[in-house]
């Protein structure tokens, strides 16, 4: 098939065809785009009386792929993000990271964690996971947290100054210029006067159980996807504070017995059933950037600048440097996997909880696999 620049090279074609319109389009040099954006279902998570969690076949996906142009770019991967804020953090909520934690060392300077160190200087944002300021915040931005996988929100007070400003963890589509509140400490007068002094629960919920409020558990509806759940009375939130994670409120506990009544119970993304005090504070929403388990660095460059260093396999040591060391070709020994120091197995370690010291709080535990192993094979 001819080119269309080499077309032009024929005079004979050139008096026969073309015209003005014809020479401007072919003269024009085509360039494929730089960014190539993969669009796939992107999870749309209902917030207040929350849906069941949509799957990831029926999810729409937004990542962004780059044209390889170097080889560290051919295999980037990386969530859509263009929301979030370009420049630096709120200088007065940071403190720099300095120390030997840095290289996973503790306080004598032993390596305590391996596959540490170096990176790119940080500082550690203060983050507030209590949320016991009253009254209405206005999101001034979202931006990017080095410390952790979910974004910030950093949130200014209805009439408020830089010196009350504050870091709350982001719910997924929340954006700048929201107003958000947090209702710990109980309900507004004003909130009850406009419902007619009547405090029905249900009216309530409507008025309060929206995306980045915070409340307490008994507060929220059941069915509602919640993040940054707390695990007692008065502390703030403990659980479900990664990228994209949630738990769904269930409801009060059993009503039967007295002590089970200071209780919500809650399911988390394994499946645990969990009993929370109905006092325990909870956001409504799911943590921000759902999509961040679905990138890719590139290159091996890339975890450095994240402070991970590289992991070599036991295989690939010297026998005097690894159990699995040694020997000719791939082989570990006839040797059933193990740690580095040999004393403990590779895949998670000696269950060291005795049967007698069970979580009372945990109402249904998580499906284990070897229990669904086992099960595959007695109905076998």
């Amino acid at each position: 098939m001819l080119q269309p620049r080499l077309l032009l090279r024929s005079p004979q074609w050139l008096s026969s065809h073309a015209s003005s319109s014809t020479l401007s389009l072919l003269c024009q040099r085509t360039y494929a785009t730089a960014v190539v954006e993969e669009i796939r279902p992107s999870p749309q998570f209902n917030t207040g009386f929350a849906e069941r969690p949509v799957t990831e076949k029926e999810t729409n996906i937004q990542l962004r792929r780059y044209k390889p142009r170097t080889p560290g770019v051919r295999h980037l991967v990386r969530p859509i993000n263009d929301h979030l804020w370009k420049g630096r953090a709120h200088i007065p909520l940071t403190y720099p990271r300095k120390g030997h934690g840095i290289g996973g060392r503790n306080n004598t300077g032993q390596i305590r964690v391996r596959h540490r160190g170096g990176g790119h200087k940080r500082r550690i944002r203060i983050v507030d996971f209590a949320r016991n300021a009253t009254g209405e915040h206005e999101v001034q931005r979202i931006e990017y947290d080095p410390g952790r996988s979910a974004h910030i929100a950093l949130l200014k007070p209805k009439g408020g100054t830089e010196k009350e400003y504050t870091y709350i963890l982001a719910a997924e589509g929340m954006r700048q210029g929201d107003v958000i509140q947090s209702y710990r400490r109980g309900i507004p007068k004003a909130l009850i006067d406009s419902l007619g002094g009547v405090q029905d629960p249900a009216m309530i919920a409507a008025k309060t159980a929206w995306r980045g409020n915070c409340l307490p558990l008994h507060m929220i509806p059941p069915g509602t996807l919640i993040y940054n759940v707390g695990l007692y009375k008065g502390k703030g939130g403990q659980m479900c504070r990664s990228a994209g994670t949630y738990a769904t409120v269930l409801g009060g506990g059993d009503q039967q017995v007295e002590k089970y009544r200071m209780y919500v119970n809650v399911k988390l993304q394994s499946g645990e059933v969990r009993r929370i005090h109905k006092d325990a504070c909870a956001t409504i929403g799911v943590a921000s950037n759902a999509n961040w388990n679905r990138r890719q660095l590139g290159k091996a460059g890339r975890s450095r600048w994240l402070g991970i260093r590289p992991t070599v396999r036991g295989v690939a040591m010297n026998a005097n440097e690894h159990p699995h060391g040694g020997g000719r070709g791939k082989s570990k020994g006839n040797r059933h996997p193990v740690s580095i120091w040999g004393r403990t197995p590779a895949k998670g370690g000696y269950k060291t909880r005795k049967k007698s010291n069970i979580n009372k709080h945990v109402v249904t535990p998580r499906p284990r696999i070897v229990g669904r192993r086992k099960a595959a094979k007695g109905s076998k």
